[in-house]
């Protein structure tokens, strides 16, 4: 890759900034092991919230909050972000985040929990957008779930599809690449999707329910 090529993927990558906040939270979830979405992810989950009009959004992986406080940006002014994590702690964050960006407390829904337990209680067909950052080898059962979750039009999203640039590598044969590579090709197939792989951040995927 020529190095005006590389000069030109960093300027787009960074050409929506992340708020003081965004940057705060982002690095209070880095001290407790919770990696916070590029914000170049970041960005592009706000707009697909924004395109949506999103007023449901299911998000698997609080983390401390970065990535709600992006697609809380991009959702309409009533929509109502649904956020899964087993962490309490990162919740805890997560939820102080919200306060501080004034995002009104019944905007929220923040389940404490293991998600393959709560997202079989989530209605079919009644979402908007489901995003996936949690447990890597855990994907494709929240892929699936995800997709019930969607109504037709709906838009599934899952970060880290690239992996540290392992999954383009087929020698890379470690549990969570292996996992995300053959996820990756098995939803491009997937008739119920209109698939697309961004290479910003660390991959994100997104598709539309048909």
């Amino acid at each position: 890759m020529s190095t005006q090529k590389l000069a030109t993927w960093s300027y787009a990558e960074g050409f929506i900034a992340p708020t003081d906040l965004m940057d705060r939270t982002a690095a209070e979830g880095e001290t407790l092991g919770a990696q916070p979405v590029h914000p170049a992810v970041g960005s592009a989950l706000r707009l697909l919230a924004a395109a949506l009009a999103a007023r449901t959004v299911v998000e698997i992986g609080t983390g401390a909050g970065t990535s709600g406080l992006w697609l809380l940006q991009g959702m309409a002014p009533d929509g109502i972000l649904t956020s899964i994590d087993i962490e309490a702690e990162h919740q805890r964050l997560a939820k102080k985040a919200f306060a501080e960006a004034g995002i009104p407390p019944q905007r929220t829904r923040v389940i404490a929990g293991d998600a393959t337990q709560v997202l079989p209680r989530l209605n079919d067909a009644t979402y908007d957008l489901v995003f996936i950052d949690a447990d890597k080898t855990s994907y494709p059962l929240y892929a699936e779930q995800g997709i019930r979750l969607l109504r037709s039009g709906g838009v599934l999203a899952l970060d880290n599809m690239l992996w540290h640039d392992r999954v383009a590598d087929p020698a890379v044969r470690d549990e969570a690449t292996t996992t995300l590579r053959d996820l990756g090709k098995t939803l491009r197939e997937d008739d119920r999707l209109l698939p697309t792989l961004l290479p910003v951040g660390d991959g994100l995927f997104a598709a539309v329910k048909r």
